[in-house]
């Protein structure tokens, strides 16, 4: 079984090496952070499976940091962690897109029940959505396979990645340095010439007159355009 990685956004060092420790020490794969500013980069390069945050945060504080992880990646489980108590702390924490929202202070043991159970309901959601539909396609992201009634083309694990991340921008806008990281990790030029062919094979699969568009935006990225 692959190892759960979490990222735990905690700027008091103490609290943070110890719950981060702890976590290790259990068998998690913990990428601490202090700084909220580098939240958005540490996602994109250590792809965790849960995120973790400290609402009190200096700069950026965490129910900002949730809104943008939210954007970015949808299905994302979010805990947030904070000392206020208050119900409309509690139900900004929600709107701000975590998943769950724990008090302190807070036990270890408790925290691991609750990113267990965030993963097992993000597993049943995932189970249950195991089609993605896209205009008049099917796309099954488990068989690596997209059909629209009338072809059926067996996708590269490559060009599925590439696929699974404009599937989460519909209608939006992502740009190519984030597709990039998402994909591979990095942005460097051999990565970026790679992404180019599997994006033409990509809209020859869709086709020009099927209502799904790969739109470039010179000087910023790509919109995924999609017509109900």
């Amino acid at each position: 079984m692959a190892t759960i990685k979490i990222l735990y956004v905690e700027d008091e060092a103490n609290l943070g090496t110890i719950v981060s420790e702890t976590l290790e020490q259990k068998g998690f794969d913990v990428r601490l952070i202090a700084d909220g500013n580098l939240v958005l980069q540490a996602c994109l390069t250590f792809k965790p499976d849960i995120a973790v945050l400290d609402v009190m945060l200096p700069g950026v504080d965490g129910f900002t940091i949730g809104k943008n992880l939210r954007l970015q990646f949808p299905d994302l489980p979010i805990i947030f962690l904070t000392a206020k108590t208050q119900t409309k702390d509690v139900v900004e924490g929600f709107q701000s897109g975590g998943t769950d929202y724990m008090r302190k202070p807070f036990s270890v043991e408790e925290l691991i029940i609750r990113i267990q159970n965030q993963l097992r309901l993000r597993n049943v959601q995932q189970v249950a959505s195991e089609i993605i539909r896209i205009g008049k396609f099917i796309y099954h992201p488990k068989k690596l396979l997209l059909e629209n009634g009338e072809h059926r083309w067996q996708l590269s694990s490559r060009e599925a990645e590439v696929l699974d991340v404009f599937s989460r921008y519909i209608n939006r806008t992502i740009d190519r340095k984030t597709l990039l990281l998402e994909v591979w990790g990095d942005d460097s030029f051999f990565h970026s010439r790679n992404l180019d062919v599997y994006i033409r094979k990509l809209r020859d699969y869709f086709g020009s007159t099927n209502g799904v568009q790969i739109i470039t935006l010179k000087g910023k990225g790509y919109q995924f355009v999609v017509e109900n």
